[in-house]
């Protein structure tokens, strides 16, 4: 029979086991190569946890303060890059408490008093999560910010809107930048509402049904920042509901962001020219020296499916777990450390393609096309003539096909053509055809007039924390 090496000693779990693991089980089963970035949380949980034990009367004080002291030294050696894994440190809770029994001797092995690794990855997990959601939020906020900049030095700015990408109606170009504002406002919402509902401790679950110790949950908690508890052991250490929402937000996030990449993509495109480029968010050819590519929007695009892969591979490994803990769940903090990473670099990059980008007016403006001031001609029948909606949306269609048989624009159409087709139309339709007032007609809220966008913005400002 093989001999435990004497690696064995520092595993949580090993006394009733005569041989030690199969090396390449080892390597299937260990988590230390990507856990340990929850070392933070994990000591900092583990400090708050000795301080829960000694109010409970479960260790002495002087106990719980020379825990502490010890943890305080391994967080030390974390934050200056001076921790070395151990072979037998499995994963980030072995390795913390094998460091803490090697400085402060057997009183290390209190701490562990009542508490699983069940438990504690659950807590660290929400610890991290916690700060993730700020983190990701607060980058939002600074793309939020850049788009209105944008938005305020293009409040006149004219520019073709489009429907199934084809020619629809005139907008302002502040009016095509505020709706990236309002998908990413959603973003910063949801990132703070799962934030919130995730900010329950279950420090306490122990491995799944609950501790026998006297210990103040609701104290240890608050201790940790938590807004309280959770309700119910068995759920709280299989709960993974924080790390699919946090999945969720990134990924609904990560197509916005790749929405507004398609169409930073596409106006750049000289066939479009709505957009120049800057040299610190472009890259080129490596065989055509003309070339000058929108690289990180198209990064954009690619990563985000990374992202939503993510987000579907944790709900299928959630999906047919048995009650309680499973070691499936080890599978959580890949795809999302990945995710975290994945958005922590995309979306200052975003920000600056957009803060630095140059719209082009003249460009934007040799894109309109008379046919687009089709809805204008429907709506001054309306208005000016009294003719019901659907009857005078036939009638413009009858306008644009004779106009297209003549291979003129609505604004060359004469007017004899425009009578044969309806009576209702006088001299005065050529007033009509004006991009400039179809726009600033638009003044009702959300609307892309001048007028109407200067009032979005300044109900965007409002919703902003202060910077």
């Amino acid at each position: 029979m093989a001999q435990k090496d004497a690696a064995s000693s520092s595993k949580l779990w090993g006394g009733r086991f005569a041989e030690d693991p199969d090396p390449q089980m080892r390597a299937l089963n260990d988590s230390i190569r990507f856990d340990r970035r929850l070392y933070y949380q994990d000591i900092t949980a583990s400090m708050a946890y000795a301080r829960a034990l000694a109010r409970a009367g479960v260790i002495q004080s002087d106990e719980a303060d020379q825990l502490e002291r010890g943890l305080t030294a391994v967080l030390a050696e974390f934050e200056g890059g001076l921790f070395a894994v151990a072979e037998g440190d499995e994963d980030i809770h072995t390795a913390v408490e094998r460091r803490l029994s090697e400085l402060v001797g057997d009183i290390a092995g209190k701490l562990h008093t009542g508490r699983s690794r069940n438990d504690q990855v659950a807590t660290d997990l929400r610890l991290w999560l916690r700060e993730a959601f700020a983190t990701i939020a607060a980058l939002v906020v600074d793309l939020q910010r850049t788009l209105i900049g944008q938005a305020e030095a293009n409040l006149e700015t004219i520019m073709p809107g489009y429907t199934h990408l084809q020619p629809a109606q005139p907008i302002t170009a502040a009016h095509w930048l505020m709706s990236f504002f309002w998908m990413l406002q959603r973003d910063h919402e949801r990132l703070a509402a799962f934030g919130h509902r995730g900010n329950l401790s279950p420090l306490g679950s122990s491995a799944l049904a609950g501790i026998p110790y006297p210990l103040d949950r609701a104290a240890l908690a608050a201790d940790m920042g938590f807004d309280g508890v959770t309700r119910n052991s068995l759920d709280a250490v299989s709960d993974r509901d924080s790390v699919a929402e946090f999945l969720f937000a990134a990924s609904l996030l990560g197509v916005h962001l790749s929405r507004l990449a398609e169409d930073v993509i596409l106006y750049s495109n000289p066939a479009f020219g709505f957009i120049e480029l800057p040299d610190a968010y472009s890259t080129g050819s490596s065989l055509m020296p003309q070339k000058r590519n929108a690289d990180p929007m198209e990064l954009a695009r690619g990563k985000t499916g990374r992202v939503i892969g993510h987000l579907t591979g944790l709900l299928t490994t959630l999906k047919g777990l048995p009650s309680g803990y499973n070691k499936d769940l080890q599978e959580d903090k890949e795809p999302l450390f990945d995710t975290y990473d994945t958005l922590t670099t995309l979306l200052p990059v975003v920000a600056g393609m957009v803060r630095t980008m140059q719209l082009v007016p003249d460009r934007m403006r040799a894109a309109l096309q008379p046919a687009m001031l089709a809805t204008e001609l429907a709506d001054w029948l309306v208005m000016a003539k009294g003719v019901p909606f659907r009857q005078a949306h036939h009638l413009v269609g009858e306008v644009v096909r004779v106009a297209e048989e003549h291979g003129v624009s609505l604004e060359a159409l004469s007017l004899d053509l425009y009578h044969s087709v309806s009576s209702h139309f006088d001299s005065s339709v050529y007033g009509v055809l004006d991009f400039d007032a179809a726009v600033a007609r638009r003044t009702a809220s959300g609307g892309t007039s001048p007028v109407a966008v200067a009032a979005q913005i300044e109900q965007a400002r409002k919703l902003l924390p202060e910077a």
